[in-house]
């Protein structure tokens, strides 16, 4: 039995990750991927059982990367501003530090393969959420919401301003950037939005 090459195998999937991204899951296939990694087919099979396994693989791992590097030096228990404002620049770290993940999870969203990821972010992520907002709701700090409206009154707004930063441009600037100063704007609404 050969020995695992970690090197290898993360170059597998990272040219997975940029093929779905550029190609989509039509365009993604075992042969193609091991060509664009410098590997052989036979190579593929040693780390995945198949092109299904490598996907759900894939998807797993950066989602739950993308959890675990939002949720670094936050707490549920802190003040709705302070955790708001840690998880809008967590995220943001993450979205500009990893944008072909980010579209690869965008691309994933939509296909059978997203469901791992959907349960483990309610099992894991979701309940430190809602306990987030909980706390906040308790402790006069946000008005009462179902998770939902929270959510997206929350986060969609940073969303939306990354998605702008990474085509470089908005509706009517052709030159956009995210920068520290707009991002701190755009979240002070948002906290005057949500406090009571």
């Amino acid at each position: 039995m050969r020995i695992k090459d970690t090197a290898k195998e993360d170059n597998i999937k990272q040219k997975a990750i940029e093929m779905i991204v550029k190609e989509g899951l039509q365009g993604f296939g075992v042969n193609k991927l091991a060509k664009a990694a410098g590997v052989s087919p036979a190579t593929i099979y040693i780390y995945f059982k198949d092109k299904e396994h490598l996907i759900s693989t894939l998807c797993l791992e950066v989602g739950k990367e993308m959890l675990d590097q939002s949720l670094t030096d936050f707490n549920p228990e802190m003040s709705f501003e302070k955790g708001l404002e840690i998880q809008w620049k967590n995220r943001l770290a993450y979205f500009l530090k990893h944008p072909i993940d980010m579209e690869f999870l965008e691309i994933m969203r939509y296909t059978i393969f997203y469901e791992q990821v959907t349960f483990m972010m309610k099992r894991d992520f979701g309940a430190i959420m809602n306990e987030f907002k909980d706390n906040a709701q308790q402790n006069g700090q946000l008005i009462k919401l179902p998770f939902e409206v929270y959510w997206a009154l929350a986060f969609s707004p940073l969303y939306q301003l990354v998605k702008f930063h990474t085509q470089g441009q908005s509706y009517v600037n052709n030159a956009f950037a995210l920068t520290d100063q707009v991002m701190k704007q755009a979240l002070s609404l948002v906290l005057k939005a949500l406090k009571p």
